[in-house]
């Protein structure tokens, strides 16, 4: 039974292709517009088109790509509705997890918050984007195990993905990492206060950063946007 197990839970070769591709698309280094097909990437990643094309329908049902039977598949551009949806959805899913929190004793994550923002500052002071980009994530995820639901953060994801490259874009300012950073701190400073309605209203603050970024990147960058 544990050899069952462990079959189960080891990684295929389209998860592999799926994140490769997804911290691509993440980064910028396939902008939208750009044609890919499974020829191409599978002979780049030396893996069958199998895998490739579980990968593209992965990121397909993201909103990442869009596949064209037959012809090119494409990288989808920012989706002017789809982030407003998706940063709702977000917004309400981490409020019930930051409310949920702070009913909760934390003694027990201390160290491992700390840890956490610990370690933004040392990205922030490096400035490494991609390393603080990856730590802001899992700060989020590690908020839901705070909350005990860490079953909700694939809904977190799902949607934030709606919103990652615009994140990257806004990270190219030191000020922003900065920003975020305090947000963190205070979060986890008002979480240990068990001041809930202090708590609602930094993660409303910190969801709210990226207003006039969407803003500023619609109007330099409109080519980028579907709608």
């Amino acid at each position: 039974m544990a050899q069952d197990l462990t079959a189960i839970e080891r990684r295929t070769s389209a998860d592999d292709v799926f994140d490769y591709l997804y911290s691509q698309i993440n980064a910028l280094k396939l902008l939208p517009g750009t044609r890919i097909s499974e020829v191409e990437i599978a002979r780049q990643l030396g893996v069958s088109r199998q895998p490739v094309r579980e990968a593209f329908i992965r990121l397909a049902n993201r909103g990442l790509l869009l596949i064209k039977p037959q012809k090119a598949t494409i990288v989808r551009g920012f989706s002017h509705e789809k982030i407003k949806r998706a940063r709702f959805i977000r917004y309400s899913v981490e409020c019930e997890v930051l409310r949920r929190a702070c009913g909760r004793e934390l003694g027990k994550f201390k160290s491992r918050l700390d840890r956490s923002l610990e370690m933004q500052r040392n990205a922030i002071a490096d400035g490494d984007i991609d390393r603080f980009h990856n730590l802001d994530y899992e700060f989020h995820r590690l908020l839901c195990v705070v909350a005990d639901c860490e079953f909700v953060f694939e809904n977190i994801a799902y949607h934030k993905a709606q919103v990652d490259r615009l994140c990257i874009l806004s990270l190219t300012e030191p000020a922003t990492m900065d920003d975020l950073l305090q947000d963190h701190v205070q979060l986890v400073d008002r979480l240990f206060e068990q001041d809930e309605g202090a708590v609602l209203s930094v993660i409303k603050l910190h969801l709210s950063r990226l207003d006039d970024v969407v803003a500023g990147i619609r109007k330099s960058h409109a080519i980028y946007f579907e709608d």
